[in-house]
């Protein structure tokens, strides 16, 4: 499998994730096409991947108002039918709903989306293997 990675970071948390998602998902044996920003995306690696995982950090007040950062430019995203898509979203306190924001977004794109999972940035290596669990799970049913 080919996967795009693409990734919108304030802090460093959520792009670190995203590198231990890819590390992890080469140890699975796929090929990593690229890691780029969501805003200014690698548009060569997206078209190259069997599926693409955006990343996005939690950005609103702490316990309400809470969405993903970057909707307008996820929004703008080429088209991706065809492209299978998975999305996580790193967050501190509390994620609200931004996860399914996340997923809504993304599918608006025409990617059929197989699945999303908050990640807490305290545990980024913890969630990570459990993203990176449930895609492969998910990808071997399909």
């Amino acid at each position: 499998m080919k996967a795009a990675l693409l990734v919108e970071s304030l802090t460093g948390n959520t792009w670190q994730a995203a590198e231990l998602i890819g590390d992890k998902l080469q140890q699975e044996r796929w090929t990593i096409t690229g890691l780029s920003r969501v805003g200014k995306p690698d548009l060569a690696s997206i078209q190259r991947a069997d599926i693409v995982v955006v990343g996005t950090w939690t950005h609103g007040l702490f316990v309400v108002g809470q969405a993903p950062f970057a909707l307008g430019n996820i929004a703008n995203l080429p088209t991706m039918r065809g492209k299978k898509a998975a999305c996580f979203l790193t967050f501190a306190l509390n994620a609200g709903k931004s996860i399914d924001k996340l997923t809504t977004a993304v599918g608006q794109t025409g990617a059929a989306v197989v699945g999303g999972l908050e990640v807490k940035r305290n545990y980024l290596d913890q969630h990570t293997d459990l993203f990176v669990e449930r895609l492969l799970n998910v990808v071997e049913t399909a």
